[in-house]
């Protein structure tokens, strides 16, 4: 299997400026061209175990195209293209790679409606997969970055895949995306991880993205089944808290972060209400990664 750590700097930047690179990320192929390098750079450093796949279809085709001409000099900027059209404004060149994780989890939540899509983290241990639903800020990704780094798969940071037969959650492991405060914690805490270079002055802040052991790359065609639904917060020098809450009230909640929940009708209803049927949901405040880590291990270890 040809993974992107197999090509060379310069096969990989023709690959980009040719016909495209074919990324392999979960259950989806996507067909990448550019020309930035801090969008090359960025592939070969997060994407490394990654597998290329070289049979010519792709579920999306982006292209990310820094400017020519003398905006290459001045205030160079990227600009996306999906099959043709741009329906986003440009961004700084810097920003390169962080646009093409945005626009990765943009095409999949736009358009893979086979699975029903929850914003939310997964990560699994012994089987049992946990669910970390949460708006920004909350930190979801500080947490999920924390319990992979600590031997955690990863099956997604941002986008869950519920299927809608038989409710197993599929992976789509890609870079943990890290906002403003997070960067320079996860950097302390798992100072052997990869880090991009932060892009400054996001729309989000200051981004940068850690790159996910290749151990939860090696297991991208295995899904896991939900074992708990966990709402965290984090919250400066609060006493760790894991509060049950009703799997009515859990139900309503994951369905307001679910982006699809709507167009997938009765089969997303039915479909998420068997996946929290098999879990149990809580609400979670937490300010210490160590301690919150040991006690989802804990949790693993006891369930059967």
């Amino acid at each position: 299997m040809l993974t992107v750590g197999a090509l060379t700097r310069k096969e990989v930047g023709a690959r980009l400026g040719g016909a495209g690179l074919f990324l392999r990320t979960g259950p989806f192929v996507s067909c990448i061209r550019s020309n930035s390098a801090v969008v090359a750079d960025g592939l070969m450093q997060m994407y490394s175990a990654y597998p290329v796949d070289d049979t010519g279809y792709a579920d999306f085709h982006l292209h990310l195209r820094q400017s020519t001409g003398w905006r290459r000099w001045f205030r160079p900027q990227v600009h996306f293209y999906h099959d043709g059209e741009a329906p986003f404004e440009p961004m700084p060149a810097s920003h390169g790679f962080a646009m093409l994780e945005w626009m990765l989890n943009w095409c999949v939540s736009g358009s893979a409606h086979a699975y029903l899509i929850v914003h939310a983290a997964v990560v699994e241990k012994n089987g049992h997969a946990l669910m970390l639903p949460a708006p920004p800020g909350s930190g979801k990704s500080t947490l999920c970055a924390a319990l992979v780094s600590r031997g955690w798969r990863l099956l997604s940071d941002e986008l869950a895949l519920v299927g809608l037969d038989d409710q197993l959650v599929r992976p789509l492991a890609r870079p943990v995306s890290l906002k403003n405060a997070s960067i320079s914690v996860m950097k302390a805490y798992a100072p052997d991880a990869q880090f991009t270079r932060a892009a400054m002055d996001t729309t989000k802040g200051t981004v940068a993205h850690m790159k996910v052991p290749d151990a939860s790359v090696a297991r991208a065609a295995e899904p896991a089944r939900l074992a708990w639904v966990v709402f965290p917060r984090y919250q400066a020098g609060a006493a760790l808290s894991l509060t049950p809450i009703p799997q009515a009230r859990a139900f309503m909640r994951v369905a307001e972060n679910a982006f699809n929940y709507s167009l997938t009708g009765a089969r997303g209803f039915q479909a998420l209400g068997k996946m929290m049927d098999g879990g149990a949901s809580f609400d979670f405040t937490y300010s210490a990664l160590d301690e919150a880590i040991a006690l989802f291990d804990g949790m693993s270890e006891d369930r059967p």
